[in-house]
């Protein structure tokens, strides 16, 4: 008994003879020899009995379908075969599932398309015609449950179903696709017509984006308005950036369709507004392209470092872009066995290879790497790669874009090219505001003067007003002098609040017109006032250049400021940029944070940083000089996009163009040049001058018995607010009753006699 169940147990470990991998390629060879055997036989005509007899069986079940079977079953033996010699050769449900389903609906729709005409359907199948017993059996159950229109379109939707099991993608995908190529056999036809000698047919000459001048009846010219109590303007200054801007060729399209005008309108001189050319002001760029071979290189660097750490994948594609180039690395397959020898496969893990970060920037001596993982809607892991040689994106190579020229408004923004080299575009008005924030250096001050130009370039002055606010005082101070201007750049921190303050009661005074008009928001307004002929609300955009400095001087007021105008103002037109060069949670709070959705972060020091103005990492591993991430207000994933960069130059002879001085260098003659009110004039002619504040003659009185003048005096003793009082000792010094100021702390000196020729009363 001992001996006989030691033999069983030898039997039972002895090694098998059939592995799994011997069995798959005996029933590969065996499918083949089936395969070849059955595709003689329909080509042939003489027949043994045996192929006669399978031949028979086969037209019997799937008719017209026979013709595929051998090629089926080749393609089934094949895969068995090719196993052993490939072990990443997938096979998951999906597929085999889809063209299952497709050969049913091909018998089905061949059954019902041959029986047409016939009485019984039922013949045809046993003559080996239309779809067989198979095709007649499946198509008559559905003709009598859904009828003859219901199984035709039970037939279309498996069809639409097959096809996104086949080739692995949704039908958006799909359309796309067919869309790409359909333009692709389009342009081959159109050089190939060009080649042929028929230029007309082919693409269309366009011409260059310059909009010319609408004719419109001047009004006439209003009276003369009073200076407001702003500072007088500085002298221009120039940045410290001064580098020529190459943009690659390959990304700026050729000239197409010219944008449509914003406005061309008449200013109170009677000049008519004309838009500028932006091939006059803004300057072209070259491309700086990495070579194939080093392209192949990084590809083979990047699969051998991944294949090291056991994490099979391949590169799938490579996008280049200004600063960096992405590598779409598809992840690959596992294999194990388990305790029967059975193979297992399992698809690598996403975040084993964005744990090899590292070792990735140790391997391509290239840091910092960025790996986005998955790259939004593709089956990809991107690896953003720094370029040896970074190109510099022209801001005239975005505008001149496509997607600039779709974006029908006229705050449209060029914010830059992402890491495939294609033209970011985004709307002001549906953002409806922007922070922006990003350390010395990192490009952020360029990114505010390419938005400010982007504006400029497409806008009149009767249709956008900017008001800007430069504590560091040569930033924005080159924009001096425009028509676009409400009032000189503020560069005093003491003059910030009261400017936000007058921001919250311009908004306060558009929702009380709206609500008089009967409409909701600017655009209707505007129309109700061109329809009537009157003149017309701007749209008012404010940039505040560095936000810190303006929360260290005066935090309630700004942070109460700023809020509001972030949540109401949107309906009226006034929209902000703020920058920042300190993201920190005593500057962007989380009350303007909330009211900021669409934000720019440029490289900043630490992750924190990176978390306070995008809430997620990745800001601190950009490369500065333009580099950054992109959060819209629609989407929460982030995008990588290096920013369009303006010269000091470029800002120069904008700023000549709309002071009406000509590129060339030629003087304007003295009424064409034109600068209209800035804070009396936001809703057409210039209001006549106001009467003197009524509590004059009483600041006289106080100020005279008292000996000394100051605004907290007259505070006091008139019960006013500071604004009111500071307008009073500013009137009773042009009035030659106080003296100059003599300092911050100390009270004016009061004159006991006001001059000869005093308009006092």
């Amino acid at each position: 008994m001992a001996k006989r169940s030691t033999a069983k147990s030898k039997g039972r470990n002895a090694p098998d003879r059939f592995p799994l991998g011997m069995r798959a390629d005996i029933a590969g060879i065996a499918l083949l020899a089936i395969a070849l055997l059955t595709l003689f036989s329909l080509l042939s005509i003489n027949r043994g009995g045996l192929t006669g007899a399978w031949i028979h069986v086969l037209r019997l079940g799937f008719g017209w379908g026979v013709y595929v079977i051998p090629f089926a079953l080749g393609a089934l033996g094949l895969w068995l075969i090719a196993r052993d010699f490939e072990q990443d050769i997938p096979l998951d449900w999906e597929k085999p599932a889809g063209w299952g389903l497709f050969f049913l609906i091909f018998l089905m729709a061949a059954h019902l398309i041959a029986s047409i005409g016939h009485e019984d359907a039922r013949l045809l199948a046993e003559a080996g015609q239309g779809g067989g017993y198979i095709g007649w059996g499946a198509s008559m159950v559905l003709v009598e449950a859904l009828g003859l229109i219901g199984t035709w379109i039970f037939i279309l939707t498996c069809f639409f179903v097959a096809l996104i099991l086949v080739m692995d993608i949704t039908l958006t995908e799909f359309w796309q696709a067919v869309r790409g190529l359909a333009q692709d056999i389009q342009q081959a036809v159109r050089r190939r017509l060009l080649v042929s000698g028929w230029p007309a047919l082919g693409r269309r000459k366009a011409s260059p984006i310059v909009p010319g001048p609408t004719v419109v009846e001047p009004p006439a010219p209003p009276p003369k308005a009073p200076e407001p109590p702003m500072e007088k303007p500085a002298p221009p200054r120039v940045s410290a950036v001064s580098t020529a801007h190459p943009v690659p060729e390959r990304f700026a399209p050729a000239p197409a369709e010219p944008r449509e005008p914003v406005a061309v309108a008449p200013a109170p001189s009677g000049q008519l507004w004309q838009l500028p050319r932006i091939e006059e002001i803004l300057d072209e760029g070259v491309d700086v392209e990495l070579s194939p071979a080093e392209v192949r290189e990084r590809v083979r660097i990047i699969e051998e470092t991944l294949a090291s750490f056991g994490v099979p994948a391949r590169v799938v594609e490579v996008n280049q872009g200004p600063a960096v180039t992405q590598f779409g690395v598809e992840p690959g397959f596992i294999e194990t066995k388990d305790s029967k020898g059975r193979v297992k496969r399992s698809k690598v893990k996403v975040a084993r290879i964005s744990a090899l970060a590292k070792d990735l920037a140790l391997a391509l001596a290239a840091s910092p790497i960025r790996i986005e993982a998955p790259v939004p809607g593709r089956p990809i892991v991107g690896i953003e790669v720094p370029n040896q040689r970074t190109s510099l994106v022209s801001l005239r190579s975005v505008m001149e874009s496509e997607t600039f020229r779709s974006i029908r408004s006229p705050l449209a923004l060029a914010l830059g090219q992402d890491v495939s080299g294609q033209p970011i575009c985004a709307d002001l008005a549906k953002m409806p505001h922007l922070l922006i924030a990003g350390a010395t250096g990192s490009g952020k001050s360029v990114c505010i003067n390419s938005l400010v130009t982007c504006l400029l370039c497409i806008n009149t002055p009767e249709t956008l007003r900017l008001l800007m606010i430069d504590p560091k005082r040569v930033e924005l101070v080159p924009f001096n002098g425009i028509p676009h201007l409400l009032a000189p750049v503020v560069v005093d921190l003491e003059r910030v609040v009261p400017v936000l303050q007058w921001a919250t009661r311009e908004m306060d005074r558009r929702y009380e017109l709206f609500a008089k008009a009967g409409v909701r928001n600017l655009e209707g307004y505007n129309e109700r006032q061109r329809e009537r002929g009157e003149p017309i609300l701007p749209i008012i955009v404010i940039v505040i250049d560095e936000l810190a400095d303006l929360m260290m001087m005066a935090p309630d007021e700004v942070e109460r400021s700023v809020c509001r105008i972030a949540q109401m103002a949107r309906a009226t037109g006034i929209h902000l940029i703020i920058a920042t060069q300190r993201p920190s949670v005593d500057v962007v709070t989380g009350l303007i944070k909330a009211n900021f959705p669409a934000r720019i972060s440029f490289a900043v020091t630490s992750q924190v940083d990176s978390r306070v103005i995008l809430d997620t990492a990745g800001a601190e591993q950009l490369l500065g000089r333009g580099d950054m991430l992109y959060m819209a207000p629609d989407s929460p994933k982030l995008q990588r996009l290096q920013g369009c960069f303006v010269s000091d130059q470029e800002v120069q002879r904008l700023v000549r163009y709309w002071k009406g001085i000509r590129p060339a260098g030629e003087p304007a003659k003295p009424e064409e040049v034109f600068q209209p009110p800035l804070w009396s004039d936001l809703v057409g002619p210039a209001a006549p001058a106001k009467p003197r504040d009524v509590l004059f003659d009483e600041a006289v009185r106080v100020i005279q018995e008292y000996d000394r003048a100051s605004i907290s005096l007259l505070q006091r003793r008139l019960r006013i607010g500071y604004s009111r009082a500071a307008r009073l000792i500013d009137l009773l010094e042009q009035e030659g009753y106080v003296g100059p100021e003599e300092g911050a702390s100390r009270s004016r000196a009061v004159l006991k006699r006001p001059p000869a020729g005093s308009t006092s009363s």
